[in-house]
């Protein structure tokens, strides 16, 4: 496995936010984790990227261990995240962003070629390039998140909620463009509230429920599981 997490908690002050949580991502593919709300999703991303600090478990990326780098270390190792929300430079252009995502890359033709890359993936950035970052529709802006990650030339990518606050046309969108990063070689690691979504694009998946995962398996298993689909999916 690529990426592993053993048993790891995380917790805010006297709060355990993850409960001995054991994961592991393959070299190729898409791995989901569906949850509610406050179930520790988002946090087990933020472990991963070195941004909130275990208090017990190990994480391990190609053999290494990883918990305890700075998080611009964990970049340099290859894991880029797309935190929730998008969080984009809004009084930087779209270029501007993107070459943001390269800043640990010391080849700058490799880096150039990475640009050439995104946007071959996004047109529209490539259409939008001298455009200020505010003034982008939420779609463009996930976009333009995932493209700034994807400059960092990841060995994985983490994305916490890509589709969040977006029309149903660019949802599927961001689906088509997870899949398309996954099918050239890119492990990615979905954290979605749209469970329906994550279950259909995903090959494996967790289930988070208040720090703990309580299921696992192949996401076309869970999608049937009726646990899962009166929780998740409506029913």
């Amino acid at each position: 496995m690529l990426l592993e997490l053993h048993d790891i908690e995380v917790r805010y002050q006297k709060i355990a936010a993850l409960k001995g949580v054991s994961m592991a991502v393959p070299a190729g593919g898409i791995v989901t984790i569906i949850g509610a709300n406050g179930a520790g999703k988002t946090t087990t991303l933020r472990a991963i990227s070195g941004l909130e600090p275990l208090t017990r478990g190990e994480i391990r990326f190609d053999g290494a261990r990883i918990d305890g780098l700075a998080p611009e270390e964990i970049v340099r190792h290859g894991i880029a995240h797309v935190p929730e929300g998008r969080r984009v430079f809004p009084d930087l252009t779209v270029e501007e962003n993107l070459r943001t995502g390269a800043f640990l890359r010391t080849d700058r033709t490799a880096v150039e070629q990475s640009l050439v890359e995104v946007f071959g993936h996004f047109p529209r950035l490539a259409e939008r390039r001298r455009q200020w970052a505010r003034s982008m529709s939420g779609g463009e802006q996930q976009m333009l998140a995932i493209g700034r990650a994807l400059m960092s030339a990841p060995r994985v990518l983490l994305l916490d909620e890509p589709s969040m606050g977006l029309s149903p046309v660019m949802v599927q969108e961001i689906a088509q463009i997870v899949t398309v990063i996954s099918g050239r070689g890119i492990p990615v690691v979905l954290v979605e509230q749209n469970a329906e979504m994550a279950l259909l694009l995903a090959q494996y998946a967790y289930v988070l429920e208040t720090g703990n995962v309580t299921l696992e398996g192949p996401a076309a298993d869970l999608h049937e599981n009726e646990h899962v689909r009166r929780a998740y999916l409506g029913g």
